[in-house]
């Protein structure tokens, strides 16, 4: 079976697995798109993407177009004549011109199952469900929010303790080694893409800030699922008395309930400082004083004297 030429388009660390996979594979990546340096840094000053430093370490061709909608902005792109360009987060809209370049067409890693979790953040919306699983899809983009036809998908179950971090690292590998399935079976001419289905579409909104706020009026299993979601950005928060703190880790506490007001701290045990909470109890394991490295929720207790205290406005 003869090589694909591959054109490579990605942004933040979540891509890089699948650019070495490709890098390691038979196919030669001709050319990777990435977004412009951003400022970053206390300093502000310009940084250049996780793809981008991996791409100048294999001398590979990188364009960085602030914008795929112009003849100027998919010149790159038009020149290096790919069989097949991949996608994996990079940030900007591609417009149909740019869809319609490639001679196989354009494919995405998309971090669910899908039709379930279309849009920007599937990972966490996954985990705010309360979903059990979920999984990587290897699609052809179209013009829609990511809705073009499904070629494979692998799922992944999601642990009782998983953040989004987890996940994220997890699932960035498991999309790796599905591209270079899809890949082989787009050249082998094997791999059909089928339609999603509508049935059962949900969209993944962008993570917005104010969503970290701990209320905990809800349920702990609610409270756990919003830690794990927002670990590591952008990390749940809860008010204690004139301080924000931020709450890394937690698990809903294995036995006990209370009808202590939501948000009184209940007392240390084995598995964290125990939270009343609208039902049940949240064990917070590991948070973070404003300011303040993270330390254990025992560390805290050992500083502040919990019993009877609350969280909350």
């Amino acid at each position: 079976m003869t090589p694909l030429r591959i054109a490579f388009a990605g942004t933040p660390q979540f891509a890089l697995p699948a650019l070495h996979a490709l890098l390691k594979s038979r196919h030669p990546v001709v050319g990777v798109l990435t977004q412009p340096d951003r400022p970053a840094g206390r300093g502000q000053q310009l940084r250049a993407s996780p793809v981008k430093l991996l791409a100048a370490e294999h001398r590979l061709p990188v364009a960085q177009p602030q914008t795929l909608k112009t003849p100027e902005g998919r010149a790159e792109l038009a020149r290096w004549s790919p069989d097949v360009l991949v996608v994996v987060a990079y940030g900007l809209i591609l417009p149909q011109a740019a869809l319609d370049l490639p001679r196989l067409g354009c494919l995405n890693i998309h971090g669910s199952l899908l039709p379930r979790w279309r849009g920007a953040a599937p990972i966490q919306r996954a985990i705010l469900a309360g979903d059990a699983e979920t999984g990587v899809t290897i699609m052809q983009l179209d013009a829609g929010l990511d809705t073009g036809p499904v070629l494979l998908e692998r799922r992944h179950p999601i642990g009782l303790h998983d953040t989004a971090g987890d996940l994220h690292d997890a699932l960035s590998e498991l999309g790796a080694l599905a591209l270079i399935e899809a890949l082989e079976g787009l050249a082998a001419g094997s791999l059909k893409a089928r339609a999603q289905p509508e049935a059962g579409a949900t969209h993944a909104a962008k993570i917005d800030k104010s969503e970290a706020a701990l209320d905990w009026s809800a349920n702990a299993s609610q409270l756990d699922r919003q830690v794990r979601a927002f670990n590591p950005w952008p990390v749940a928060e809860t008010r204690f008395g004139n301080e924000t703190l931020r709450v890394i880790r937690a698990r809903v506490a294995e036995s006990g309930g209370t009808h202590a007001e939501p948000g009184t701290l209940l007392g240390l045990a084995d598995d964290g400082l125990r939270v009343a909470c609208g039902e049940g109890v949240l064990a917070i394991r590991e948070l973070q004083r404003a300011g303040k490295r993270p330390i254990s929720a025992r560390d805290f207790a050992n500083a502040v004297r919990v019993a009877g205290l609350r969280f909350g406005p």
